[in-house]
């Protein structure tokens, strides 16, 4: 079976499904039991369509971003596996460096020789990556949480700079190895780099303060279409 048939297979789709569904539901009971909690101490019903409201109108515009990563992933992973990677606990970039990485280990150069064995090897990777994470939230997350925050009011330099020192160690393994090489993803960062910037400096300059929200899923977008520019001419 071929790479592309294994990721829009069928039994694929049938498992995001029921993961996705699985998820849905939980999330209905959790929704359930905090409105009934609400209503016990005291707020009214108004108030929280309000906050129901308000939430759906501030995700609305991230959600664009999240589609945008959608297309762009779905040509690498297939339509299934990019639905619930993107719809549960994945993100564009770590999808696609993991994947690359399976790839680059197994020798395919091109998917379309590729076989389901390798679309199995990078799904397990993926998951297995980022699993590490899941498992140890609930044993450390309040601990550590805890811990910073005692550890900030004691000195409120401490805030900034374990912000600025986990910034750059995302940057570090995330941006860092693309930069080895002038390549289309070397190209396509650069790009959105000054994309933002020019947004970012638009925004200001003319005070387009309602376009501030839609900036992200615009450099998505624009970073995008540069990046079949750059293939194109690199190709």
């Amino acid at each position: 079976m071929g790479y592309f048939e294994a990721a829009g297979h069928r039994l694929t789709y049938i498992a995001v499904v029921i993961g996705i569904l699985y998820v849905l539901c939980l999330t209905w009971i959790f929704m359930r039991k905090s409105w009934k909690r609400a209503l016990q101490i005291g707020y009214t019903k108004e108030q929280l369509w309000a906050v129901v409201k308000a939430s759906v109108s501030s995700t609305l515009i991230p959600a664009i971003a999240v589609v945008t990563g959608f297309f762009a992933l779905a040509p690498l992973l297939g339509i299934p596996h990019s639905w619930w990677r993107l719809s549960i606990v994945g993100n564009t970039v770590y999808e696609i460096m993991a994947a690359n990485m399976v790839f680059h280990a197994s020798g395919v150069t091109d998917l379309s020789s590729a076989t389901a064995k390798e679309f199995v090897l990078a799904m397990y990777v993926i998951a297995v990556g980022i699993m590490a994470g899941m498992a140890s939230s609930p044993f450390i997350a309040e601990s550590l949480h805890k811990r910073t925050f005692e550890i900030k009011n004691r000195d409120q330099r401490w805030g900034m700079i374990s912000g600025g020192v986990y910034l750059s160690s995302v940057l570090i393994v995330f941006i860092l190895p693309i930069f080895f090489d002038l390549s289309v993803e070397t190209l396509t960062f650069l790009t959105s780099v000054a994309l933002t910037l020019l947004l970012k400096s638009a925004v200001r300059r003319y005070k387009l303060t309602r376009f501030q929200e839609f900036s992200a899923a615009v450099c998505l977008l624009l970073a995008m279409a540069f990046s079949v520019l750059w293939t194109r001419l690199l190709a």
